[in-house]
This record gives structure tokens, sequence and C-alpha cells, in this order.
């Protein structure tokens, strides 16, 4: 048995939330060439949580983006801890329909606790801005790949994550929301987090064996934050093999594909 198979579903959220783990910003620039960031939703403000950008992948021209939760205290703040207000996941959405305008690939990086809960958020429409994401990616006529390097928590996650292929690293989790905020609405107790991620099934394994990760990338014994650059790495082949055979789909078959995924999710066997 693995060291992994023997960790817990807490340890698992602990070595995603480190904070030396690499974010965003690392993978995309080691990853990709010919970075040029694009800014604001055209309606209010630049989102510095979310990083949105067009670049080339092994030679070939996508459109990438990703939750920025900054490498210090000062980025932290300025980034609003990777919690993306409307205007973020706006800007997402329009340079995603800009990809699909010049036929670019999608790629997007999760990693944040959630969308910004505040008041000025929802006062400007957060759960509207989340749910036009996922309308809008539904029926985007370009692949879409997600890959889940840190926490994908809640909405925040969910809006950038309705893909043709899921990627998650090996102690990367993906929930509903926090262990915590499981914690205090289940039970009204949220230093009960580490017995809820047991019970919300949200690590990568847990993830793959129920259909929804479709490939895991190894990580560095410890973790993705004892050898950042091997880490980052390490995505580039399993990111190659699945963008190269999405871009053999025809634009039907890609959307049929998609349908077929998420209509799947959640199907019970009569047995």
């Amino acid at each position: 048995m693995s060291a992994v198979n023997t960790m817990t579903a807490w340890q698992h959220v602990e070595i995603a939330r480190h904070p030396q783990r690499p974010h965003s910003q690392a993978f995309i620039s080691e990853l990709f060439e010919d970075i040029f960031e694009l800014h604001g939703d055209r309606h209010f403000a630049d989102d510095r949580a979310l990083f949105a950008a067009i670049a080339r992948f092994e030679g070939i021209p996508v459109t990438v983006a990703g939750h920025i939760k900054g490498s210090d205290l000062n980025e932290n703040i300025s980034c609003n801890f990777g919690m993306p207000h409307p205007e973020g996941y706006r800007k997402f959405i329009r340079i995603a329909k800009q990809a699909e305008k010049f036929g670019r690939p999608v790629i997007t990086f999760i990693d944040t606790p959630g969308a910004y809960p505040g008041a000025e958020a929802e006062e400007r429409g957060q759960g509207e801005a989340i749910a036009r994401c996922l309308f809008e990616l539904s029926g985007l006529s370009v692949p879409i790949i997600a890959v889940v390097i840190g926490e994908g928590g809640s909405g925040g996650a969910l809006a950038m994550s309705l893909a043709d292929h899921i990627i998650m690293y090996e102690h990367a989790v993906y929930s509903v929301l926090s262990p915590e905020g499981f914690a205090s609405i289940l039970w009204k107790d949220p230093k009960r987090a580490e017995e809820a991620s047991e019970v919300m099934k949200l690590s990568s394994a847990d993830l793959a064996a129920s259909g929804m990760a479709d490939s895991i990338v190894s990580e560095p014994e410890g973790g993705a934050h004892k050898d950042a650059h091997r880490a980052i790495e390490a995505l580039r082949p399993t990111l190659k093999k699945a963008l190269s055979g999405l871009l053999l789909l025809d634009t039907q078959s890609l959307l049929e594909a998609r349908y077929a995924r998420y209509r799947g999710y959640g199907e019970q066997s009569e047995a």
C-alpha cells in the first residue's frame, strides 16, 4: 500500500493548503510561452485574484486562466487570498468567449477556497457571474481542460472547472465547500473539519474513483512544495496528452461528449 493510500483526507487538505505550495502563476510561467496577460471584465474592474492570458503550450495557441493567491502577505491581500469577485469570473467569461472566436483551447488552474462571499461581491452579482461561467462553458465549442493544483472549493472552483478533461494533483482536493464550512452546517461545529473531510470524499483518489477526475499527477514525497519545479514539470506530459486527444475531436463530437459527461454524473445503478 502506498503512502498516499494511508493518508487521511485531512492530511491531503493540509498539503493542498500549504503556503509554499506552487500556485497558478508558477505553473503558467513555467509551462507556457509567449504569455500575454489580459485584464478587466469590461463592466467594473480587473480582479487580481484571477489571472487570464493568451499563450502557447508546446507550440499550440491556448487561453489560460487561474486563481491567484499570492506568495506573501502583501500579495495575499492584493489577490484577496485567491477568492475572486464577480468581475474576476466575468473576465474569465470574456476571455473564454474570445478563445472560442479564435479556436483556442481553454486551460484553467484551480486553486481557491471559494468565491469571495462579501456583501459587495453579492451586490455585483456573484451568483449570477458563476452561473454565467457554467452556462458559457457548457456550450463552448473549443476544448476545456481544468487542472486542480491545490484547493478547489465551492462555486469559486466550479465556475472554472466545467471541462472536457479534469486533471488533479495527487494531494489536491475538490469539494462543494471547505471542511470547516461543511462541519459548521452539518454539525454546527467547525472544529470537526477533520472529521468532515473524511465524509466529503474530496481527495484526488476519491474523485478519480467516482469518475469526476480523469487524470492524477503524482507529487514529490511530502507534497508539491518539496520540489516545485519537478511537481510542475510532472504536469506537462499529462496536459499534452489530454490536449492532443481533445484536439482530434470535431466540434459536434466534443460537445456531445461534454454533454454525456455531465449528464452521467450522479447516476445510480438499480442494483
